[in-house]
């Protein structure tokens, strides 16, 4: 056992007669390594951008309650009268009436 220690650390393995399928084996497990930080690194890549939509969603959502929060303001009727007051314009004190039409048949 001590031997095959020695021999690892020597690295006789890797040139000896039958070193092809070590050969290949490293390779391929280097291989592996190298597909494995690529698919961490993509994932990780994958997880900031969903971070970052998620942000932007908030924001977005935040924006149109706001819009829609300022739109219901301007559609009341009282807001709707102080800016036609600076026009010149008032309410009416007379109600309206309802104009029936008669068809003429």
């Amino acid at each position: 056992m001590k031997k095959n220690i020695y021999n690892i650390l020597k690295g006789t393995f890797l040139v000896s007669d039958d070193s092809f399928k070590n050969w290949r084996f490293i390779i391929f497990v280097s291989a592996l390594a190298l597909i494995m930080i690529a698919s961490s690194h993509s994932a990780d890549k994958k997880v900031y951008e969903i971070a970052r939509l998620k942000n932007e969603v908030k924001e977005m959502r935040s924006a149109f309650v706001d819009g829609r929060s300022r739109l219901m303001k301007l559609k009341m009727e009282s807001a709707v009268i102080n800016r036609l007051k600076d026009k010149g314009l008032y309410t009416s004190v007379i109600p309206p009436k309802k104009i029936k039409v008669k068809s003429q048949k």
